[in-house]
């Protein structure tokens, strides 16, 4: 047995000069040093060594763990010392890299607190679709085949071979409405956030894929009271409880009486500006009792029920409550303009 520690010992000091990398220094562990290496075997051996022997052989056998030991602490530390630390290759006077911390787009954060407001009055919120078909978009909403938003320069119409329906990319979240007392029974009170698309040509002032909310409430005895008191509400809190608010006779083929509200212009308190073309005013939603004739196409009876629908342009929305120039800048990633808010 003396003879296989003395050859184990050389043999571990042969190999110790092919260490030149971690992958080596761990085999050469494995080897020796291991759980199953060579000298716990020759451990397991000892045992069985009668007494007389035992002590001078343990002594070999220490001395050769020790060795095989020393050999992989070495070699190790060399390993170390070879691998380039970070400061060999930073320069540590250079200016730091600066972590930009994203945020919500000026966008979603309009959504999230026009939301917010009305869910404080008991509005739920419904998701509608972007891809809908005439019915919805038009029919239903009491909008006649002569109307010139159904025409193709208005609409983006999809191809839908073999389909009773035309189908198109929603025009408005009006939809949405449909779709909601379709499924549901009085009372209903929901407000429709999403996507909408027009065929329009982009400039400062219109997109032709932008962003509207959409607010209905249905009941027995609903009325223009109620829909003003609940505009005003929501102006006072989106905009600033200073500023006054009216509405003005309007036309939507679906609201029967129709109106847009607008609000006095919080940069020149109504005295009349640029922004507000020297009418004092900016006109932020169209709004109306709902037409009789849509609950007749959904099988409501209006002599039972009324309600009242409201929508607005978001883009359009954020351009007068914080005097931005041009409607686009919402859309080209500039961080100078996102990061303003």
């Amino acid at each position: 047995m003396t003879d296989k520690i003395d050859s184990l010992k050389s043999e571990a000091l042969a190999e110790s000069a092919n260490i030149t990398d971690e992958k080596a220094l761990e085999e050469f562990r494995l080897k020796y040093l291991g759980r199953n290496g060579l000298v716990n075997d020759l451990f397991e051996e000892f045992k069985k060594v009668d007494k007389e022997s035992k002590g001078n052989l343990g002594k070999l056998l220490n001395d050769l763990k020790v060795s095989a030991q020393d050999i992989f602490n070495e070699r190790k530390e060399n390993l170390n010392l070879s691998v380039k630390k970070i400061e060999d290759y930073t320069d540590t006077t250079l200016p730091g890299f600066k972590n930009n911390i994203g945020t919500k787009h000026l966008i979603n954060q309009a959504l999230e607190e026009i939301t917010s407001i009305f869910k404080k009055i008991g509005f739920n919120i419904h998701e509608g679709f972007e891809i809908e078909d005439e019915y919805h978009n038009f029919d239903a909403l009491n909008t006649p085949d002569y109307h010139p938003s159904r025409d193709m320069q208005d609409t983006f119409y999809l191809e839908s071979k073999g389909k009773d329906n035309s189908y198109l990319l929603r025009t408005h979240t009006s939809p949405g409405q449909i779709r909601v007392l379709e499924e549901s029974k009085p009372p209903v009170r929901v407000l429709i956030p999403g996507k909408v698309y027009r065929n329009e040509t982009v400039s400062s002032r219109s997109l032709a894929v932008f962003h509207q909310i959409e607010g209905l409430y249905v009941d027995k005895n609903v009325n223009f009271k109620e829909l003003k008191g609940t505009l005003n509400y929501f102006a006072n809190e989106f905009f600033g409880e200073k500023l006054r608010t009216r509405l003005r006779p309007s036309f939507f083929p679906f609201t029967e009486p129709s109106a847009e509200m607008d609000v006095e212009c919080y940069l020149c308190e109504g005295k009349g500006c640029r922004i507000c073309k020297y009418t004092g005013w900016l006109e932020i939603l169209g709004c109306g009792m709902v037409n009789p004739k849509v609950f007749e196409k959904i099988g409501y009876d209006p002599e039972e029920y009324s309600g009242f629908a409201f929508g607005m342009g978001i883009e359009r929305t954020l351009l007068n409550k914080y005097m931005i120039p041009d409607i686009r800048l919402f859309y080209e990633n500039d961080v100078r303009f996102l990061k303003q808010f």
